[in-house]
């Protein structure tokens, strides 16, 4: 049985991994944790950590994390650069699962995206992306949106920062020709749509998520913890659980 900590036990993404992980018979939630809380003390009594909270907080869980040998499931987004890195140098010690998304079709999506890329090229093909999440979420684009733009960018040989263009207004004239668009929009409740769009002249191919409910994410995230058990120090991702790569 797998002992599992639950970070942000009173939001939405926390209820949803109680409840997923209430349905895996293979674990157990040991300890939970809220804003104002003794972390250290929680996570002294799991062997796994799911965090799923917010990017500022993911340092004091790796930090946490460290001083009692807890392995980390980290879902949360919208890390910079230096968050990042923290989370690289800790997976030299720990090992840990970060991924953007742990929805098995979003998986699939990624793996779908990035074959489709090297058959549907930018010679023939324009690329676009668009997301959409509810009204709340403070990101943007969202994560998952960001790991196909990292798909597409590495399959096309193409940069995020010279070759994305998030959306367009004004008269910006014709379409560049490695140019891929980003497109996000916000609004209701929805948990999280993704299409990343091919289009070429006289044919477009379409490939799109939608997920209608958190408990996707929750399941696959409980799912990545107990696959960490058996898991050298290292860091991985959901594509690595799934066995994708």
């Amino acid at each position: 049985m797998l002992n599992l900590l639950i970070t942000g036990k009173s939001g939405r993404m926390g209820q949803a991994l109680l409840e997923a992980a209430a349905a895996n018979a293979t674990v157990t939630v040991t300890a939970t944790h809220d804003v104002g809380e003794d972390l250290p003390a929680a996570i002294q009594q799991a062997a796994c950590a799911i965090d799923f909270t917010v990017h500022s907080f993911t340092a004091q869980v790796i930090e946490a994390a460290l001083n009692h040998g807890t392995r980390l499931v980290i879902g949360t987004t919208g890390h910079s650069d230096a968050e990042r890195a923290i989370i690289r140098e800790a997976a030299k010690t720990l090992p840990i699962v970060y991924a953007s998304n742990y929805s098995v079709g979003v998986n699939t999506l990624f793996w779908l995206t990035r074959h489709a890329a090297r058959i549907l090229t930018q010679d023939r093909f324009d690329i676009e992306v668009t997301e959409m999440h509810h009204r709340h979420k403070i990101d943007s684009p969202s994560g998952t949106a960001r790991t196909l733009l990292e798909i597409l960018n590495q399959e096309t040989c193409t940069s995020y920062d010279a070759d994305v263009t998030h959306g367009r207004l004004g008269n910006i004239g014709p379409r560049k020709p490695r140019e891929i668009g980003m497109h996000t929009l916000r609004g209701g409740d929805v948990v999280g749509d993704h299409t990343v769009i091919f289009a070429a002249d006289g044919e477009r191919v379409e490939l799109t998520h939608k997920a209608s409910s958190r408990l996707t994410f929750a399941a696959g995230a409980v799912r990545a913890a107990v696959w960490l058990q058996n898991q050298p120090v290292g860091l991985y991702d959901m594509q690595d659980v799934l066995g994708l790569r």
